[in-house]
């Protein structure tokens, strides 16, 4: 089946963006399809990396390696199950549920873990989660309206990116020698910038569905 979604194309007479709902392209109902199989395992490695993350809080062992191989392992999944889904035609509804909702829940164990350690300080936690809970009030003002969440567009990918970089690097910074001075360089420079763009992203997004909302309010 074909499936309606939204976002930013033409522009109206005074130069702002359009948003209009458009034909975009196939979907399919399929559940057990290899991109949504990737996302599944994802979604499992979630409880996976917070607990190696946090055990040495608890009094095991440091486990960051094996953690760092869970991020990494999951951000190669993240490519893979986008890339094939265009291109075996295995675009579904579950999909589009499961790969935003994965890197949503990879950010946040990323958050409470590195904060529980003293890692990341409390404001850039608050920072990024505030942006979290604007959204999901705006995917609410969206359901209202009768309208599904819009797909995870350049640039909140290009923002997921950058933290996905940080977090581990600033797991590193806690070394000693030249590899921690260089993580925490590194990985405070890709923090800036994802949180830059997650912000971005996000007020992108408020101005979109504000247009769209008030397009619908002009056509009733």
């Amino acid at each position: 089946m074909r499936v309606k979604s939204w976002g930013i194309v033409g522009t109206f007479p005074t130069g702002g963006p359009r948003v209009e709902v458009q034909e975009t392209r196939v979907q399919t109902d399929r559940v057990l399809t290899i991109p949504n199989i990737l996302s599944m395992a994802r979604l499992v490695g979630v409880p996976v990396f917070l607990w190696l993350i946090l055990w040495p809080v608890f009094g095991g062992p440091n486990c960051d390696v094996w953690a760092l191989v869970v991020l990494m392992l999951s951000g190669i999944s993240d490519y893979l199950d986008g890339k094939l889904a265009r291109r075996w035609n295995q675009i579904s509804k579950l999909g589009r549920l499961l790969d935003p909702a994965a890197d949503r829940l990879y950010i946040l164990s990323t958050l409470v873990g590195l904060t529980w350690r003293e890692i990341l300080p409390l404001w850039l936690t608050g920072l990024l989660l505030a942006r979290e809970l604007m959204l999901l009030v705006m995917v609410g003002i969206l359901r209202r309206h009768g309208y599904p969440p819009p797909q995870v567009n350049f640039l909140g990918k290009a923002a997921t990116f950058n933290l996905m970089y940080a977090f581990p690097l600033l797991l590193l910074s806690g070394s000693s020698g030249w590899l921690g001075s260089l993580a925490a360089i590194f990985g405070w420079a890709f923090a800036g910038w994802g949180t830059t763009l997650y912000w971005w992203a996000g007020i992108l997004y408020v101005v979109q569905v504000r247009r769209l909302v008030r397009a619908d309010s002009q056509a009733d």
